[in-house]
C-alpha cells in the first residue's frame, strides 16, 4: 500500500474542512494532515483540530493560509470562502501542489491569472458541480463536448416571482431545502449568485464558451452536472445531496475512496425533475454571463460587490432582490481595461473598488430610505 498523501486543509473550521477532515479520521491509510489554517471565527474548534491531527504547520488569517498553502506537500484543499482565497491558491499553485478548490471565488477573480499559474490537472474541482462535469468528461474527448449542464436547486424561493421575493428574510434565505452550507453560500444559493459564479467556473476550468454552458432547476439537487455529447448522449453524475463525494475526489483525484458517502438507495421509488431557470425572478445567472463574457476585471468586481451586499442583507441594510440590483449597478461603473494582462495587484484593487463603491451604494440607498 502507498504512503497517505499529504494534505494541508485551507479553512479547516468550515463546512468544507470540517467534512474533509471527517474523510481524513475515516482514511487514516490514504490522508495525513500536514497543514491547517482558519479564518479565526471558530478559534476554540481550530485548537481542537490542531490538538488532534498535529499537523507540522498551523495559524489563523490570510498569511498563515498562504504560507501553508506552499508548504511541501500532495495536496492543498482550499476551503476558504470568499476572495481572501485568492493568495493561498496562488501560493498552492505556484509551489506546484496539487489544488482542491473549493474556493470558487479566487478561480473567478483570477481568471487568466490563476490558470496560467496551474500545471495541466493541477486543480481540481471541489464544487459539487465542477466534481460532476470533470467525472462526466472522463467519458469522452473535448472534440465531443457540445455542451455542460449545471443543475441548480433553485434555492429556498424556487418557483417565486420577483415581486414575492421583495420581503424575503436573511432567516428564510438561510434555509436551503437540500444543502448544508455556510451562510454566505447559503444567501448565494438562494439569489442563484452562486450559480452564476459557477457558470464562470464551469468556463474557465473547462474552456467551454458561455453559449455552451447551460443551467437547469433540479429540485432535489441528486443529478449535480450533467456533460451533453455531440451524439445526443449526455452523461449524468448522481448522488444523494452531499459534499463528501466532491471532497473525497479532490482529496486522491482521480482515485475514488471507497465508501466516502452513501449511493442513491435505487430499490425505492426516485423522480428526477428539470425545469427552466426563471431569469426574470433570478437575474443573477444571466449577469455574471456578462460579467464572465466581458472578462479582465469584471468576474472579480461581481464577486466582491456579491460579499458586500450579502453581509448588508444579513444586517437588514439591503432588500434580497437589491442584493443582485446592487451588483449591477457596480459592474455598470465599472470601466474594464481593454487588453489588460491581469496581475494580482490589478485583481486586488478591482475587488477593493467594487467592495467600496457597493458600500457607498447601499449607504447611498439606506439614506433614501430614510434611515
Amino acid at each position: 500500500m502507498s504512503k497517505p498523501r499529504d494534505v494541508v486543509v485551507l479553512g479547516s473550521t468550515g463546512s468544507i474542512g470540517t467534512q474533509a477532515l471527517d474523510l481524513v479520521r475515516a482514511n487514516p491509510d490514504r490522508f495525513r494532515v500536514v497543514g491547517l489554517t482558519a479564518g479565526g471565527s471558530n478559534p476554540e474548534l481550530f485548537e481542537q483540530q490542531v490538538a488532534e491531527f498535529s499537523p507540522a504547520l498551523h495559524g489563523l488569517g490570510e498569511e498563515a493560509s498562504v504560507e501553508a498553502a506552499g508548504h511541501d506537500c500532495d495536496v492543498v484543499l482550499n476551503g476558504i470562502t470568499g476572495a481572501v482565497g485568492l493568495r493561498p491558491t496562488l501560493a498552492a499553485l505556484d509551489a506546484g501542489n496539487t489544488l482542491a478548490l473549493a474556493n470558487k471565488e479566487s478561480l473567478i477573480m483570477g481568471g487568466p491569472l490563476v490558470l496560467e499559474r496551474a500545471a495541466p490537472g493541477q486543480i481540481v474541482p471541489v464544487d459539487s458541480e465542477h466534481s460532476a462535469l470533470a467525472q462526466c468528461l472522463r467519458g469522452g474527448a473535448a472534440s465531443e463536448v457540445r455542451r455542460l449542464v449545471l443543475t441548480a436547486s433553485g434555492g429556498p424561493f424556487r418557483g417565486r416571482s420577483r415581486a414575492e421575493l421583495a420581503g424575503v428574510t436573511p432567516e428564510q434565505a438561510l434555509n436551503h431545502p437540500t444543502w448544508d452550507m455556510g451562510p454566505v453560500i447559503t444567501i448565494n444559493s438562494a439569489t442563484l449568485v452562486n450559480k452564476g459564479l459557477e457558470v464562470i467556473e464551469a468556463h474557465l476550468l473547462f474552456d467551454i464558451p458561455f453559449d455552451r454552458i447551460d443551467v437547469v432547476v433540479h429540485p432535489t439537487s441528486v443529478v449535480h452536472s450533467m456533460v451533453e455529447f455531440v451524439d445526443g448522449s449526455t452523461l449524468v453524475q448522481a448522488s444523494p445531496p452531499t459534499m463528501l463525494i466532491p471532497i473525497a475526489l479532490g482529496l486522491d483525484w482521480p482515485h475514488r475512496v471507497p465508501d466516502a458517502a452513501p449511493a442513491v438507495d435505487w430499490s425505492r421509488p426516485e423522480t428526477w425533475e428539470f425545469f427552466p431557470l426563471d431569469d426574470e425572478a433570478f437575474p443573477a445567472v444571466a449577469l455574471a454571463r456578462r460579467a464572465g463574457e466581458t472578462g479582465g476585471t469584471a468576474p472579480a468586481v461581481y464577486n466582491a460587490a456579491n460579499e458586500v451586499c450579502v453581509e448588508a442583507f444579513r444586517r437588514g441594510r439591503l432588500a434580497f432582490n437589491d442584493i443582485v440590483t446592487t451588483i449591477a449597478d457596480v459592474l455598470g461603473r465599472h470601466d474594464v481595461p481593454s487588453n489588460q494582462r491581469l496581475d494580482v495587484a490589478d485583481v486586488l484593487a478591482a475587488d477593493a473598488w467594487a467592495r467600496d463603491e457597493a458600500q457607498r451604494t447601499i449607504d447611498g440607498s439606506a439614506c433614501e430610505g430614510g434611515e
